[in-house]
């Protein structure tokens, strides 16, 4: 009896089907919105017609029909199978959807649906999820276009236990695009001239579409003038004829030139611009070391900061031109293997120390401002924004120059005589002194070396004393005081005293006059040896010069 059951119970497990399988089963009838189907074992079951309808459309399905459903299960309480046309469908789907993935092949899906994140898939009877982000290359805006139309999608990953399935458009069409621009690139060739679309702009250049394919168009590539941004030239959407000048074809980039297309500049730009010749041009760019002046599309030269001006100097050039600014330039020098060209902007007018020394030569009487005063003299404006100056020992007759310059202040008007005009070293010597004659001249020109002269004491000092001929001081130092050493000392005299001394040095350049006691008297005491005295007399030096003495009497 035992064995009878477990034989029975074998029997209906080869004859029964599995439970949560893809059977195969005939339809018999179709009533109340619901097909009646046969899927053998004398196993029936219903399955609602909707579960047959595919893309929107009513099932087209009829009497006879052979189809598969899924087997839920064998009996239920009214005795009938039930099974799922539905689940059959997402089994099937299932099972061609894991192979496609473990052969990484496309698979056909519609967009359907949005959700959090992203959009809803149908890949012909399983839902997949699309991310937003894998839609499409660049960012979509507006999806509407792409839904409801039947497109290939790559699986990124799938969970058939939890149902879960992510698909990438995305993905196809960088495959897509990949290919394409492998195409593109292959037919390119260094040289190549051909049109293409303004992509993207940015600072440094600009992207442009070659069909397929983008290539970068520096902003150093795009004119042979200087260009401060792309957007001064280009706009997006803006078709132009650039020039392939380099492929890399393991990167895949592209560069790209429009000046190339045009005559190059500077293949004349010596016989156009000679060396000392004059033009106009506009100030591009200015910066602490100069500016940059346009001569002509392509051509652009530097004015150093040293040739803006003959006058203001360690000044900003924005202080003396201004961009835009048209102005005129001299060609200094060219060099045309670095594409560099030197301006002056201070050549195209004459040097105002040039002008100067033509207008006011030397002994001609000027009149000025004093501009600054220091140490060593005063500066003094003159005509063509220039300056002259006054040297302290130029400024009186009579003061010393640190006495002197105490009586000037900036801003005060003062005449001045020209003693020297040196163009090259760009100076101006001036005397106010000079504007009258030397009072002292006819003292130092009534005098000589060797003159015996009274002068009178007018200071006292340790290392000698100050004395004064006719308004003419000098300083006798305390070595010439006396021919006798315990008498070298300056203070035995004192102010207003009378004293005779011999004159040992005229400068009149200098008008100064060298004066010492010590010489009169050793002078003195020689020509009384020789007036009383012979080399064979026998008479001593005191007796000779109590003779002369006597004499003098």
């Amino acid at each position: 009896m035992a064995e009878f059951e477990e034989l029975l119970k074998e029997s209906f497990e080869i004859d029964t089907p599995q439970e949560g399988t893809v059977v195969k089963g005939k339809v018999l009838a179709i009533e109340a919105g619901q097909a009646i189907i046969d899927v053998g074992y004398k196993m029936e079951g219903r399955v609602d017609l909707k579960e047959f309808a595919q893309n929107g459309e009513p099932a087209n399905l009829k009497v006879g029909d052979e189809v598969e459903v899924f087997l839920r299960n064998v009996e239920n309480a009214r005795g009938e199978a039930v099974i799922s046309r539905e689940m059959a469908r997402r089994e099937e789907a299932w099972d061609r959807l894991e192979k496609a993935f473990e052969r990484e092949e496309r698979v056909e899906g519609t967009i359907f649906g949005r959700v959090k994140g992203g959009f809803t898939v149908d890949l012909g009877g399983a839902v997949a999820f699309l991310p937003g982000s894998q839609v499409d290359v660049r960012p979509v805006r507006d999806a509407g276009p792409l839904m409801g139309l039947k497109q290939p999608f790559q699986i990124l990953k799938m969970d058939r236990r939890r149902g879960n399935i992510v698909v990438s458009r995305r993905a196809i069409l960088e495959e897509s695009r990949a290919e394409q621009r492998a195409e593109v690139i292959s037919s390119l060739y260094e040289g190549q001239v051909l049109d293409g679309v303004v992509k993207n702009i940015t600072e440094y250049g600009a992207f442009v579409d070659l069909g397929g394919v983008d290539g970068l168009l520096h902003v150093t590539d795009m004119a042979w003038r200087r260009v401060n941004h792309p957007s001064e030239i280009l706009s997006i959407g803006e078709t132009i004829r650039v020039q392939v000048i380099k492929i890399n074809r393991e990167t895949h980039r592209i560069s790209l030139g429009m000046k190339q297309l045009q005559e190059d500049p500077w293949d004349s730009v010596e016989q156009k611009y000679p060396i000392g010749s004059v033009h106009r041009g506009r100030v591009t760019n200015i910066t602490d070391y100069g500016a940059f002046v346009e001569l002509e599309p392509g051509i652009e030269g530097l004015v150093h900061v040293s040739e803006m001006s003959w006058t203001k100097k360690n000044v900003h050039p924005g202080k003396i031109v201004s961009t835009s600014q048209e102005v005129d330039v001299m060609v200094l020098e060219i060099d045309e293997q670095k594409r560099r060209v030197s301006l002056g902007l201070k050549q195209t007018q004459r040097n105002p120390w040039e002008v100067f020394a033509e207008t006011h030569p030397e002994g001609s009487i000027v009149e000025g401002e004093v501009k600054n005063i220091t140490e060593f003299g005063l500066f003094v404006g003159l005509p063509g924004e220039i300056d002259g100056m006054v040297h302290l020992s130029d400024l009186s007759w009579d003061q010393r120059g640190e006495e002197a310059i105490q009586a000037y202040r900036k801003g005060d008007v003062v005449k001045a005589k020209v003693l020297e005009v040196d163009v090259e070293k760009e100076r101006i010597s001036l005397s106010i002194k000079a504007l009258e004659n030397d009072p002292h001249a006819e003292t130092l020109n009534g005098v000589k070396r060797g003159d015996v002269i009274t002068v009178t004491v007018s200071k006292i000092e340790e290392g000698g004393i100050e004395v004064d001929y006719q308004g003419l001081k000098s300083f006798i130092r305390r070595s010439d005081l006396s021919r006798d050493r315990s008498e070298q000392r300056p203070e035995r005299f004192q102010p207003g005293d009378k004293v005779d001394v011999r004159v040992v040095s005229v400068d009149s350049k200098a008008r100064k006059l060298g004066l010492s006691i010590k010489a009169r008297e050793i002078a003195e005491e020689k020509e009384a040896v020789e007036q009383y005295g012979s080399s064979d007399s026998g008479a001593s030096l005191g007796d000779i010069l109590g003779a002369a003495l006597r004499g003098d009497r």
